[in-house]
């Protein structure tokens, strides 16, 4: 009895509620009018279509029941009822349903909100829906089916619900969770040509050791598993077991649901061959480029590792001339008899798919034409994978952008259309600084710096530099226009003035004053490869006193126009020259982005000289080379290891005799050895400050730590190791600290080493660099040589915004 009271609550309640009406409604009688009372958010219309009666029916006992339950079926009303008055119009007042205002959930860890939410909403429960209590039961199970799956066989969901005003619910559920099932025993059954060890290694699902408390792959999933059958049967059919089958797979649970033994039942059979390889289909490109991939040939061992690889080329290849709908299947024809497999290719290409639209969303300063330009998928051309990854890479690698995704839609109604969307997330344009302050050495000191790389939304660069101080002077402007033609030709304009007393913050006194005109074109050689040529107009006036370095005396009575002379009882040496210089060089450029890259590579060489007749004539080379490489690493999917290496040299030729002093290099701090105080390696002066030199040789090493989600864009992490130094090779002369000659020539042992941890921060007031070093091989000062100046911890901080 009880049983069927059970099964027949819902019929019971219906009918509880429709039996006074049914014993009013003996007479039958005709509807003259409906008129529906009770209505709130559902409109009359969406009511009236589960209604079974209209205006003029004649309506009786079995019609009531009929328009009630069909009316229910509808789920928007918890109570339904029919009346009708004197003049034959027929009330329906209903009682609507709440509908679900909020659905909440506390407790939930290892499944994340938006996941919970799906399966709830498969099950149609969702805000904005009816709230039905009879589906409590079914968001239970659901849930705890979803966390069985994640190996969690202690879960358990409670739902709360909430009235809250205006007929709506809230909806709390809580979670908890558990601990995932430990797997205790994994047993492979039916193996008899590779042992269990040489199976279960390659599964991700394994067995407790000493690892697997930090990659937890001794936790039991259901889709692990699935994975890990599929490794198995990939393994024997890459081997030649064309037969090969699992022919179950049983998962038993522990008494306290903490345990889990996994038995996988398999059967090997034998290797088999291929006596022939055939391609069939439709040919929209010449057979012979399809056959050229067909790398299977008839005697090989069968293994469908290799079936594979020929599929994804030959689609790969249908999808670069625009079938990137095609579908190629290898069908392999068993002889079980002789161990033989024959495989035949199926050719699908299907309709012919071209881009109709291309758009970009997410972008608010960025000018149309700016992303445009960069897309090497155009609209009106075939569809083509590669080009569509290639365009996000051109995107991502402009220092303004800082992620792109890209989606393809079917445009409704056509076979062979489709439109793409990027999705853009735009990063800091520029960078800033400045600051004004007063001391009693300097004075007054102003300084400034302005870049933006994307001015009014162009896509152009300009620069500005401001620093006034009683010993330091620099005003410079700088204008990079990335496309000034159809031949993406850019072109970079410089102005340029400086009056130093100084080049580093340690340097010897030292004064020049110089005015630079330059302009800089650099051509599209290939996709990855840019020839640059350029060129500027120099004038210079270098001036060296009593307490100037004698290496820069030295070089100043050596080159130009120069002349002595004495005033207010010091003694000073002045040159004058003009020079113009020419530069040519090559950028090789395969980042997958501008900042943070972690895949491709940079070449950049850099040739200049100032032409013959100049007054100091001169020559140098730079070489930077940067590269990604991934590695892999048992804890995580992958390691970044990063190197970089620079090589720069420069000399006088013809009279001169070394180059202009500030065209030195400088080695020490971020960009070369850290650990090192900045610019205070190499060569040094009579004073034991860093005068640099004509030769540059420096590398650093990274190990890139991975970050997760979206901060890898905007952080990093890294183990690092530093080696280099700069040398003279000049005519200059450079003496000890009691006044002997001393040689700066390039040797290897004089290379500063160092090793450290690196953290790099791009926050909204722009890039922080932080370094802590350990240099390996500093020196201590004595009679023969100057100290090396160490500084372990150092950062730079680039304003941005």
């Amino acid at each position: 009895m009880i049983s069927f009271l059970k099964k027949n609550t819902l019929s019971i309640a219906i009918w509880l509620l429709i039996f006074p009406l049914v014993a009013l409604s003996s007479d039958e009688f005709i509807v003259k009018d409906i008129k529906i009372e009770g209505l709130e958010k559902i409109s009359e219309g969406a009511l009236l279509n589960y209604l079974p009666v209209n205006i003029g029916d004649n309506l009786n006992e079995n019609r009531i029941q009929e328009s009630i339950r069909s009316v229910y079926t509808s789920g928007f009303f918890k109570n339904i009822e029919f009346r009708k008055d004197d003049s034959g119009v027929l009330i329906i007042s209903v009682l609507e349903r709440p509908s679900i205002a909020s659905i909440n959930f506390e407790g939930n860890k290892d499944i994340k909100t938006e996941d919970l939410e799906d399966s709830l909403n498969n099950i149609g429960f969702k805000i904005g829906r009816n709230y039905d209590p009879s589906i409590l039961d079914e968001i239970e199970r659901s849930l705890i089916d979803q966390y069985f799956s994640f190996g969690k066989y202690n879960a358990r969901v409670k739902t709360i619900v909430e009235e809250l005003p205006g007929n709506t619910v809230g909806v709390q559920v809580e979670v908890s969770e558990g601990d995932r099932a430990q797997i205790r025993q994994i047993n492979v059954v039916g193996n008899k040509i590779f042992s269990d060890d040489e199976i279960l290694e390659r599964l991700k699902l394994q067995m407790p050791n000493w690892l697997s408390f930090f990659n937890q792959d001794d936790r039991y999933s259901r889709e692990d598993l699935s994975g890990d059958l599929e490794t198995i049967e990939n393994f024997y059919l890459d081997q030649g077991y064309a037969n090969f089958r699992i022919e179950s797979a049983q998962v038993a649970i522990s008494k306290d649901k903490q345990g889990i033994f996994v038995t996988i039942n398999i059967k090997e059979d034998e290797v088999y061959t291929l006596s022939d390889v055939k391609v069939t289909g439709e040919f929209v490109i010449p057979r012979e480029e399809i056959e050229k991939f067909i790398f299977a040939k008839p005697g090989q061992t069968f293994s469908q590792g290799l079936l594979t690889s020929i599929t994804e080329l030959i689609e790969y290849e249908l999808g670069e001339e625009g079938y990137s709908f095609a579908e190629v299947e290898a069908v392999p024809e068993l002889d079980r008899e002789n161990k033989e497999v024959k495989v035949v290719f199926y050719l699908q290409p299907k309709d012919r798919v071209y881009v109709r639209r291309i758009n970009f969303s997410d972008t608010t300063s960025i000018n149309d034409d700016v992303l445009r330009r960069e897309m090497r998928q155009l609209e009106g051309g075939y569809y083509s994978k590669s080009k569509l990854e290639r365009s996000k890479i051109r995107l991502q690698r402009l220092p303004f952008i800082e992620e792109v995704n890209y989606e393809t839609y079917p445009v409704p109604g056509s076979t062979d259309l489709v439109d793409a969307e990027f999705n853009i997330k735009e990063g800091l344009p520029g960078q800033f600084g400045g600051g004004i302050g007063y001391s009693g050495y300097q004075k007054l000191i102003l300084n400034g710096n302005f870049t933006h790389t994307n001015f009014f939304g162009t896509g152009n660069r300009v620069g500005l530099d401001i620093n006034a101080s009683r010993f330091r002077d620099l005003y410079s402007i700088s204008t990079t226009n990335a496309y000034t033609g159809i031949d993406e030709i850019a072109r970079t304009l410089s102005l340029s003035y400086s009056n130093f007393s100084q080049f580093t913050s340690s340097s010897s006194d030292f004064s020049t004053k110089t005015y630079s005109l330059g302009a800089q074109f650099s051509y599209p050689l290939s996709e990855f490869q840019r020839f640059i040529f350029g060129g500027s107009l120099q004038s210079s006036e270098l001036l060296a006193g009593d307490y100037s370095a004698d290496q820069a005396l030295q070089w100043v009575t050596s080159n130009g126009k120069s002349e002595c002379f004495d005033q207010d009882f010091f003694d000073f040496c002045k040159t004058k020259f003009n020079n113009a210089e020419i530069t040519t060089g090559w950028v090789y450029d395969s980042r997958n982005r501008f900042m943070f890259a972690d895949q491709g590579m940079s070449h950049r060489l850099i040739l200049n000289a100032s032409i013959p007749g100049s007054d100091v004539e001169y020559y140098g080379i730079n070489y930077a080379y940067k590269q990604y490489f991934n590695i892999p690493f048992p804890l995580i999917n992958r390691l970044t290891m990063m190197v970089k290496a620079d090589l720069a040299f420069n000399d006088a030729y013809g009279d001169s005799i070394g180059v202009p002093p500030y065209k030195n290099f400088y080695a020490g701090g971020p960009d070369t050895v850290r650990g090192f105080k900045e610019h205070r390696l190499g060569p040094k002066d009579n004073y034991g400050n860093p005068y640099g030199g004509n030769l540059l040789v420096s590398s650093q090493t990274e190990l890139i730590l991975p970050i997760p989600g979206d901060w890898a864009n905007r952080a990093r992490f890294s183990l690092f190791f530093d080696i280099g130094n700069v040398f003279s090779t000049s005519e200059l002369e450079f003496f000890d600290p009691e006044g002997k000659p001393l040689d700066y020539d390039f040797d290897s042992s004089n290379l500063k080493r160092s090793y450290g941890l690196a953290a790099q921060w791009l926050a909204p007031m722009g890039l922080f660099r932080f370094s802590y070093a350990i240099p390996v091989n500093s020196r201590e000062g004595t009679n023969r040589f100057y100290s090396d100046e160490t500084e372990r911890f150092q950062f730079t901080v680039g304003g941005a915004f």
